[in-house]
């Protein structure tokens, strides 16, 4: 086993971050190929002649995908702290692997009834499973990785492999909507996208199994093993603080990438093509912000950057979201979605080693994992669906100021905290 202290070439430590990486770009885009596909698979599984409607029941699907990913934080966070990091790299990776197929070969509703979206359903836990198990454990392997003046640097590469998948999931749609006809892509070319991901899944089950170890609980003397019950009794203070960063964070986040198309759809008004266009050139931009904050970060030290996401996010949600409901030029919309991209930076290029560094090795991935996970379903998840309902009730406004809300709860927590920077556990294991 190689830890952070051992001795290890360059080359081969950005080979195991690169390895990680590309693993998380393909556990991304099967997660993100449902929301860029939602638009025209929707009625497949969700007959209705209400299209708000049928984004309606997909939303609820991708939710419920999402309360999974607690019990998966659970499961895994347990596994990848008592027998490494890299087990449970590879088992979430099998699992995402699993879903997709079943949304592949799922038939529609009207060939099968009730049993379509039963089994979407199911391929969703299967894939929400896999993504609450595949944050901490990646979290915890590039932080644990990197060399400490550049943790910031190296584990924003989390949210660049992260954003990847959903962008080559976009840039996929973009390719499928220019070659195929409409009818083509809503009766069998959405399905393309998921035999893709089961099939780089494979490539990625090979590549995690040659990286480097960075922990293991029998390397640890005298730790206590891993478990939810260790994390509320030892640890509530750093808990409780992951699900209040998180909270604002994550529902920024969802906002300005996979709810940002369908509003753009469903409320501005652009066509569907026009609209995923615009989603994948600020995504662009906003991968290639990432390394930058991160290193960033390294300088300045994490909480002003935090604190900087907290400030502009509670100044400038409404202003963005109420100007792109009336935006009818796309390269204004585009910029409008990439200042909120901007803005959201400060918490995605750095918050997987924030939560990192507050916990020690013995019990890493687990206090990384669990409490953004059900930071994740309650506000992540849930983002889609609590916007289309209040847009449904005539009240659309609200999602605006729910989401300035929320930031600003993060925005407290980023002012009581300490900086992680200078006082990471992950030194100390």
């Amino acid at each position: 086993m190689t830890t952070p202290s051992s001795p290890m070439s360059p080359a081969r430590r950005l080979r195991n971050i690169v390895g990680g990486s590309a693993g998380n770009l393909v556990e991304w885009f099967d997660w993100y190929a449902y929301a860029a596909f939602t638009l025209y698979f929707a009625p497949v599984f969700f007959p209705s002649e209400n299209p708000t409607a049928q984004l309606l029941s997909a939303a609820a699907v991708f939710a419920v995908g999402f309360l999974m990913r607690p019990i998966g934080a659970w499961i895994m966070g347990v596994y990848a702290d008592r027998k490494g990091r890299k087990a449970g790299l590879t088992l979430s990776v099998t699992l995402m692997c699993t879903g997709s197929l079943i949304i592949g070969v799922t038939p529609g509703y009207g060939t099968i009834g009730l049993a379509a979206p039963a089994l979407l359903l199911f391929a969703r836990l299967l894939q929400g499973l896999s993504v609450g198990g595949e944050y901490g454990s990646s979290a915890t392997y590039l932080s644990e990785m990197a060399e400490p003046h550049r943790r910031g640097f190296w584990s924003s590469f989390q949210y660049v492999t992260l954003i990847s998948g959903q962008l080559i999931a976009l840039l996929l749609l973009i390719v499928l909507q220019n070659t195929l006809s409409e009818t083509a892509l809503a009766s069998w070319g959405w399905r393309i996208p998921f035999f893709v991901g089961a099939g780089l899944a494979v490539i990625v089950f090979w590549l995690r199994r040659r990286l480097d170890e960075t922990h293991k609980a029998s390397d640890v003397k005298d730790a206590p093993k891993s478990s939810a019950m260790q994390l509320i009794l030892k640890h509530p203070k750093e808990a409780l603080m992951v699900l209040g960063l998180t909270a604002g964070g994550t529902l920024a986040f969802y906002t300005y990438t996979t709810y940002l198309q369908k509003f753009l759809v469903n409320t501005t008004g652009f066509p569907k093509n026009t609209a995923t266009e615009i989603s994948a050139a600020a995504l662009f931009i906003f991968m290639l912000l990432q390394p930058a904050v991160g290193a960033l970060s390294d300088r300045v030290g994490r909480r002003p950057v935090m604190i900087a996401f907290g400030v502009l996010g509670v100044l400038c949600t409404v202003p963005i979201m109420t100007a792109l409901s009336t935006v009818e030029s796309p390269f204004v919309a585009f910029l409008l979605a990439l200042a909120g991209l901007v803005i959201v930076s400060g918490y995605t290029a750095i918050n997987a080693v924030v939560k990192a560094e507050l916990f020690p090795a013995h019990i890493r991935a687990l206090g990384v994992a669990l409490p953004y996970a059900i930071a994740n379903a309650v506000f992540g998840g849930t983002a889609e669906y609590v916007a289309l309902w209040l847009k449904g009730a005539g009240v659309e406004s609200v999602f605006f100021w729910y989401v300035t809300g929320m930031i600003g709860l993060s925005l407290f927590t980023f002012i009581r905290m300490r900086d992680t920077k200078h006082n990471s556990l992950i030194t100390h294991t």
